[in-house]
Order: structure tokens, then C-alpha cells, then sequence
């Protein structure tokens, strides 16, 4: 074969190998399988053409491209900002998306017992004595009220800091709940985002009607954007295990398993993120008093946008990209 059949026959898979090497570079998804499998057949080509002379240009460029896969798939994983900054842009909204049918699920499990048990409570106070005990309905009563016990009146900057992290371990202890709890066929994650909305609804519709309806509101609603969130987003994650238990497909219940938690894993690392957001709102401005309740309702708002924004359009390839791909292909 001469070298301009060699490469004739060949220019198409040295292409191809180019154009994902390229995709990989820019850090965005890219088929490693493929790669892997054009990366050794150009290794056999360039091994052909040193063996039999070929010209000194056709060479280079394979050695180019062996060189370049090889680095791919043999570099070094980056554990520093530039991952954790691809891992917040990128991978975790991707994730997210990419269950949005468990998503979905969780967020209806979620937000419609929250709706359902804070009409009950709003209708009848005496409903929430069905799910809490009187003496924590009354402290409820004194943390939102107008009193000197009131939530933000008597709390210090040590305060402050005791409470977020107590806030931490709280939130991602559910977190973590929810997510786990989806080993058992997805019913545990189930019951525990149910759970969460009925709790969080009944609370809230007690103390609307009990009048406190501006303290509660405003001290929820900016970190609850976050904090609501993740708690739906790890019952999502719990249910992708669960749906994995009992419909492994082809794959044994165990190896399904494995699968799922991989894909689920990186949505739980954007779940401890979103909680330790939370956290730190929740203790150190969600809770200040000096801070008008107009303005924390602009910022709460604010943020819901945002986090609505960010899982929405977040590590979507823009459309010269895509347009450019296409036009490549």
C-alpha cells in the first residue's frame, strides 16, 4: 500500500480521533470507550507507517495524535479547583438533569404533602398536635414570635457559629437520609422527602395562622431555597437507586446498584454543597433581625431564580459550540 492509500484509507478514523481529542480538551463530554478504541487503532497505523518508511509528515501527525489520546487517557485526575470548579459547573447540573424524571417524582412527593399538611394546620391549628408534641409546638411559638426569645433577639456571633454548625449536621444528616434510604427499593428516600414536606408544611401553616406569618416567612425564604432543594435532589438520587434495585435490566441487582450510585454520587456531592449554602445563610442572615423582611424577601427571591437558573441552563454547551460540532461533523 502506498502512503497515499495508507492515508486515504485511513484520514476518515484519524479525523474522528482529532475531533474527539478536541471535545476532550474543552471539557465537555466525550465517549471514553471510543477514544480508547481509536486511540489503538491509530497506535497500530503509526506502527505500520515507521515499519514500512512512510513520509516524515504522515508520521508526525500520527505520533501527534497517539500522543495527544495517550495523555488523555492516562493523565493524571485533578483533584484541585479546576476539578471542583468542573464538578459545580458542569457535572452537577448535567447530573441533574439528566434524572430529571426522579427529579420530578421526588419534587411532587415533596412539595404536595408540604402544601397539603400546611393547608390542614392553616384550616386548623390543633392539626399540628398530630405531628409534634405540645412542647414543641410551643417552642415553634417562641422562636417566631415577637417576644425576647424570638429567633435573632438574644443570639451573639458565638451564637451565630454554634448554629451553623449544628445547621450542618442537621441538613446534611437528611440529606444523607434521603439519599441511603433509597437502597431499600427506593421507598426509604420515599418516605423521608414525604416525611419532610408534611413536617416543614404543617409548621409552616401553624404559625401563619398563629400570626407569625412575617417572622417565619422571612427567615425561611432565602436559605430554603437551597436547603428545599437539595432535600428534593437527594430524594431523587435515592429514588435513581432505588428504581436501580428493582429494575436491574440486564445487570445483577448488585452490579445495577453500582452502576446507579455512580451516576447518583455526583448529585449528592451538589446536595452537600446546596446544604452547606443553607447553612451558612440560615445562621448568619437568615436569622438577623436587623435585616428588613422586604429585603430578605428580594434576596430570597433572588435566589430561588438562581438556583432554578443554575439547574435549568448551568453546563449547557452554547449554541455556537453545538452549531460548530455539527457543522464538524
Amino acid at each position: 500500500m502506498t502512503p497515499l492509500d495508507f492515508e486515504a484509507a485511513y484520514a476518515p478514523l484519524w479525523a474522528e480521533l482529532e475531533a474527539v481529542i478536541r471535545t476532550a480538551e474543552t471539557r465537555r463530554k466525550f465517549d471514553g470507550a471510543r477514544l480508547a478504541t481509536l486511540y489503538r487503532r491509530v497506535c497500530e497505523h503509526l506502527a505500520l507507517a515507521q515499519a514500512r518508511a512512510y513520509p516524515i509528515h504522515l508520521t508526525q501527525r500520527l505520533e501527534g495524535l497517539t500522543q495527544s489520546a495517550h495523555r488523555l487517557i492516562y493523565r493524571r485526575h485533578d483533584y484541585g479547583l479546576a476539578r471542583f470548579a468542573r464538578l459545580a459547573l458542569v457535572d452537577f447540573p448535567e447530573a441533574v438533569r439528566a434524572h430529571r424524571f426522579y427529579l420530578l417524582v421526588s419534587a411532587l412527593m415533596f412539595v404536595l404533602p408540604l402544601l397539603m399538611a400546611g393547608w390542614a394546620a392553616w384550616r386548623d391549628p390543633g392539626f399540628i398536635l398530630h405531628l409534634l408534641d405540645a412542647s414543641s409546638v410551643q417552642q415553634f411559638d417562641s422562636m417566631y414570635g415577637d417576644g425576647a426569645e424570638s429567633l435573632g433577639r438574644t443570639r451573639s456571633a458565638g451564637d451565630d457559629w454554634q448554629m451553623f454548625g449544628y445547621y450542618i449536621m442537621n441538613n446534611i444528616g437528611i440529606g444523607f437520609r434521603c439519599f441511603a434510604a433509597g437502597i431499600f427499593a427506593g421507598i426509604g428516600s420515599a418516605a423521608v422527602v414525604l416525611f419532610n414536606g408534611v413536617q416543614i408544611g404543617a409548621v409552616g401553616g401553624y404559625l401563619i395562622a398563629a400570626g407569625h406569618a412575617e417572622n417565619f416567612l422571612s427567615f425561611v425564604v432565602t436559605h430554603s431555597a437551597f436547603e428545599l432543594t437539595a432535600i428534593v435532589l437527594a430524594g431523587a438520587a435515592g429514588l435513581r437507586l432505588g428504581y436501580s434495585w428493582v429494575a436491574p435490566g440486564r445487570h445483577t441487582r448488585l452490579e445495577a446498584l453500582r452502576l446507579a450510585a455512580r451516576h447518583a454520587v455526583v448529585i449528592v456531592y451538589g446536595v452537600v454543597g446546596l446544604l452547606l449554602i443553607a447553612a451558612a445563610i440560615e445562621a448568619f442572615w437568615s436569622s438577623a433581625r436587623w435585616i428588613a423582611p422586604a429585603v430578605k424577601y428580594g434576596v430570597g427571591g433572588a435566589c430561588w431564580l438562581l438556583v432554578l437558573a443554575y439547574m435549568g441552563w448551568q453546563g449547557r454547551p452554547r449554541a455556537s459550540d453545538e452549531a460548530g460540532e455539527a457543522h464538524a461533523g
